[in-house]
């Protein structure tokens, strides 16, 4: 996720080889009228993958001001008090809270979406992950976020003005109090934490380690508000957790959304709330505490917690490949990507248990992709635990891409496995020559 806006509760409760083999072109033409087409780029690269994300990120700007309180309606009382009793902590003063239209809801999340999803970023996002497989030709990720994140939104806290706006549409069944209580525990761990600490890794678009610290501040909102509504005798908190997790995995991707986007949604909502358990149960709350103090630093470390907090990533480079290329070629993107996200894509293309287990190796990643304006490479380069690891993955990632109806580049280093994906065989090759040793 590009930007913690919102925090809307998304997640709802309704009751190893080098292969030859040619390639098969990205087929823009594939889609509709209008549609996104490879952005230009100035020519040439940044020395390093590093260099890269710092020169393709978009940083953002944060509303300023104080943030809001206030005094909370009686309903909403009732369910701050029983949140802040499950999470141990007091709230400074009420977050102010107000009662909205769906009309209203809508406008806000809009604007909210238009300043924290930068377009542009998006849209050479797109053509990357295009050419890598994990969305269709025809996807457009900045109208698919949108359609994610200004949908089925019945309530969110905003860390960044401290208010916290819902629908109010009458009495509050269990649903609305679960959402409530999840967005009451986002606006005490903010007072507690300060959340907008997340903003410094989304501006320097450190992507995977904000996906990490995401899924522990949605994993708590998650667990928290569960069990803060499990008071009643014949409701356990294990009763609630259990019809979130079955209401999570019965889901599926709304129109428009494309499966891999709304897997890597989903997860700080459902391996957060699992990671976040196993911390609140070896070691109560103050094990959550030490989290939110030293957030988790990859995806990997909230979906194996045992690996929190000494696991660190290993740094992963990808040189500049458009000398190689040809003169025309530019940097197009480039983002780390973690266990979470190779996790992801594998599934789409493989059975669960086995993107499971060849992206459980995982010790750091990144991708970075190039363009003429006309062809388009994508390297992604990850480190492994070990070489079985990484020969693992190589076979998983190699199956995958022929179950797609073409073959990326794949070689592996010892612990280090090299992917070439592009949109032409001749630039796939080129790409893949000059990666050689």
């Amino acid at each position: 996720m590009r930007r913690w806006f919102a925090l809307a509760v998304i997640v709802g409760l309704t009751a190893a080889g080098c292969t030859a083999d040619p390639v098969t072109p990205v087929d823009h033409s594939a889609a509709p009228s209008g549609a996104l087409q490879i952005p230009s780029v100035a020519p040439g690269g940044a020395a390093t993958a590093k260099g890269a994300i710092r020169d393709l990120c978009v940083p953002l700007t944060s509303p300023g001001g104080t943030p809001a309180s206030g005094t909370l309606p009686p309903e909403l009382a009732q369910i701050a008090d029983q949140v802040a009793a499950a999470r141990g902590h007091a709230f400074t003063t009420p977050p102010k809270a107000e009662a909205i239209t769906n009309e209203e809801m809508d406008r806000r999340l809009q604007e909210s979406f238009q300043a924290y999803y930068p377009k542009d970023l998006y849209d050479r996002r797109t053509v990357a992950w295009r050419t890598i497989g994990v969305i269709p030709p025809d996807a457009d990720l900045h109208e698919a976020y949108r359609t994610f994140l200004t949908g089925q939104v019945v309530g969110f806290y905003d860390p960044e003005t401290g208010e916290l706006v819902y629908l109010g549409s009458g009495d509050l069944g269990f649903s609305e109090r679960l959402t409530l209580a999840h967005e009451l525990t986002h606006a005490l761990d903010d007072q507690t934490f300060d959340l907008t600490r997340l903003d410094a890794l989304v501006n320097a678009c450190q992507d995977e380690r904000a996906s990490a610290a995401l899924g522990l501040i949605e994993g708590s909102a998650q667990y928290f508000s569960a069990a803060a509504v499990a008071e009643n005798p014949d409701l356990s908190l294990s009763d609630v957790i259990d019809a979130i997790a079955q209401a999570a995995a019965g889901g599926s991707p709304p129109d428009g959304v494309p499966p891999f986007l709304y897997a890597i949604s989903i997860w700080p909502y459902t391996d957060g709330m699992s990671y976040v358990g196993t911390l609140a149960g070896n070691g109560g709350t103050q094990a959550v505490d030490a989290a939110f103090e030293r957030f988790p630093v990859s995806t990997e470390q909230v979906i194996h917690p045992d690996r929190y907090p000494s696991d660190r990533p290993t740094a992963v480079d990808i040189p500049d490949l458009t000398s190689a290329l040809g003169q025309d070629w530019g940097d197009l993107d480039a983002m780390t990507i973690g266990e979470e996200w190779l996790r992801a894509m594998l599934a789409l293309r493989l059975d669960a248990g086995t993107a499971a287990d060849a992206a459980a190796g995982w010790d750091g990643g990144v991708y970075r992709a190039f363009t003429d304006g006309t062809d388009v490479v994508v390297v992604l380069r990850t480190a492994w635990d070990s070489e079985p690891d990484a020969m693992a993955f190589a076979s998983a990632v190699d199956q995958w891409s022929a179950a797609g109806g073409s073959r990326a580049v794949v070689t592996r280093d010892g612990s280090q496995v090299t992917v070439v994906f592009a949109t032409t065989g001749g630039a796939r090759d080129a790409a893949a020559a000059a990666l050689a040793p």
